[in-house]
């Protein structure tokens, strides 16, 4: 466990012993079940952590341009692209740094296909199921935009199409794998003889406690049996940094209305872990517990104006005071990639837990990094 006392709040911190326990079980999937494993930079994206990462994934996946330059500058090995929409003003440049393209439409293949130069294309397809509880999160709810249905690809494939993009889990279990194995093969097996690849996108939660790898591995190996010449592609995010890191925070105010007590902290939900409100889900705050009926209960107050920046509710063996750290768990994990600057509230500072038990600062935020994207760039004075 890290001393948060050593480290600057609020700070998200990495864990290096969870993050190798965690490439030490996404390595056994893809040995024992012959897949290749990408770093889907959509939910994790700390180039401090791509060394020890690369050992296991082979590449990127990106979603956007910028995914695909920081992919290709900071991690190395091939970028596989699939954007819900390529523009056109970007297609050339995004071409030069990725070796795969998958299209979201047929329209967006028709426009872009021919000028895929070296890309392998694919099309993403919707296998109409999901597992996703939150429909946020479910690209495969009735209307999504997300993905071409089965009924749209009545005869073949376009032209130069070579592999068939599947993404629909959201932090799913095995059983989830194999059922969207199961329908994709139902609705779109007929292609998979002449395609030269299948990407089963993330969401496969394999370094979950209790998830069952075997599973996943057998399910995995099953389709590569009855499909030998088609390569397996998994582009996980969340699960190489799963329960693999904390957000440290302080408490700077209590605040008590009406009979209810929150812990005001320097830092917030609405900015620095939007996953919370959006999804929503409760973090767990180490050393703190779900309170008991009857239980005397603390809300935690995020620092920004939105009335609905904070979380509840808490019990602790002592009640919480100022200056006391607050140590939020399981924060490594579409944190990072998605923290913004609302009501300028600066960015939490990024750290590692080495193995050694030592901490590394790696990054601070101020002042520049909001205002250098409001303001033209322009010498400017200290007020």
């Amino acid at each position: 466990m890290i001393d948060p006392s050593l480290m600057p709040s609020p700070c998200f911190v990495l864990d290096e012993v969870a993050l190798e326990r965690n490439l030490a079980i996404m390595r056994r999937v893809r040995d024992e079940a012959g897949v290749k494993l990408l770093l889907a930079l959509k939910g994790f994206a700390l180039a401090r952590a791509f060394p020890a990462i690369r050992e296991v994934a082979a590449g990127t996946a990106a979603s956007s341009l910028h995914e695909a330059w920081l992919g290709r500058d900071e991690f190395g090995g091939p970028v596989h692209a699939c954007c819900p929409v390529y523009l056109d003003a970007e297609w050339d440049r995004l071409r030069s740094f990725c070796s795969h393209a998958t299209f979201n439409s047929l329209s967006q293949a028709g426009r872009f296909i021919g000028r895929r130069g070296g890309l392998s294309c694919g099309l993403r397809v919707s296998p109409e199921y999901s597992s996703a509880t939150a429909e946020l999160y479910d690209p495969c709810a009735r209307g999504s935009r997300l993905g071409v249905r089965a009924a749209a690809l009545a005869g073949a494939l376009p032209e130069g199409i070579e592999g068939l993009h599947v993404h629909n889990l959201c932090e799913a279990a095995a059983e989830a794998t194999e059922r969207t194995i199961e329908c994709v093969e139902r609705l779109f097996g007929r292609f998979l003889p002449h395609l030269r690849w299948i990407n089963l996108g993330g969401g496969h939660l394999m370094t979950r406690r209790g998830y069952d790898v075997e599973r996943l591995i057998a399910a995995l190996r099953g389709l590569r049996e009855r499909h030998p010449g088609l390569e397996v592609i998994l582009e996980p995010g969340a699960a190489y940094v799963w329960d693999a890191g904390w957000l440290v925070a302080t408490v700077e105010d209590i605040v008590e209305n009406d009979g209810v007590r929150t812990a005001m902290l320097d830092t917030s939900f609405a900015a620095h872990m939007p996953d919370c409100l959006e999804m929503p889900y409760r973090p767990e705050i180490v050393g703190a517990r779900r309170p008991a009926p009857g239980e005397a209960s603390w809300r935690m107050g995020g620092m920004t104006c939105l009335a609905g920046d904070m979380m509840g509710d808490y019990a602790f063996d002592r009640p919480p005071r100022v200056g006391d750290r607050i140590v939020f768990a399981d924060m490594m994990h579409y944190t990072l990639v998605k923290t913004n600057l609302f009501n300028g509230v600066n960015l939490p500072a990024i750290g590692v837990q080495r193995a050694d038990g030592t901490f590394e600062l790696v990054r601070e935020f101020g002042y520049e990094d909001y205002r250098s994207r409001l303001v033209a760039a322009r010498p400017h004075g200290v007020a």
